[in-house]
């Protein structure tokens, strides 16, 4: 079965009836949470219960929300978020954090050209290979290989032919095909224009 996002998955997890935007968008970004919650010096335990609160503040938030380049795009929103309630979980559990000491990580989340580039950069590689797992299943293991080596491997569509023994017109489809999706998959996730 394909998990297609269009018209897009930002716009369909808006319209509370969409069960499958919603769990294709819990799919896609809890690992990014999770890892998020990491970095900033969560417990495993911890980061997964990040994960749920930042999950249920956007289930609740996400019906209204209304993308504006002015006002920033989702992933600093969600970054935000994230931030916001992570801060919460820590203050709970340390008074010295709300009281202005250690904040366990936080800071490395803070606005600043280097720090937004290196978010940028995360966010994109960790949706792109989330993506890319939860495509395996739809494509045939042949298809799926031959655009791995592609893509992920960086080999020669010649030598991913030879070495299973597709032809090299397969080789390439397959790599189309895969990309095409891929796309598809993170188009407003990952353009956000």
């Amino acid at each position: 079965m394909s998990h297609t996002t269009s018209p897009t998955l930002l716009q369909r997890v808006r319209q509370p009836d969409d069960q499958l935007a919603w769990t294709r968008f819990v799919e896609l970004y809890t690992p990014l949470i999770f890892d998020w919650g990491k970095r900033a010096g969560l417990s495993e335990t911890d980061a997964a219960d990040l994960s749920q609160d930042v999950l249920i503040h956007l289930l609740a938030e996400l019906p209204r929300f209304d993308y504006s380049p002015e006002r920033g795009r989702f992933r600093g929103w969600l970054r935000t978020v994230t931030v916001n309630k992570c801060r919460e979980r820590q203050r709970r559990r340390n008074p010295a954090v709300a009281a202005g000491g250690d904040d366990g990580g936080l800071s490395q989340f803070e606005d600043s050209d280097a720090g937004n580039a290196f978010w940028e950069r995360e966010y994109q590689q960790q949706l792109v290979a989330r993506a890319l797992q939860l495509m395996q299943t739809d494509f045939d293991t042949p298809i799926w290989q031959a655009a791995w080596k592609q893509i992920v491997e960086d080999q020669k569509p010649a030598d991913v032919a030879a070495e299973l023994g597709l032809s090299l017109a397969s080789v390439y489809q397959a790599r189309s095909r895969v990309l095409r999706q891929l796309r598809e998959q993170l188009r407003d996730v990952l353009d956000e224009t």
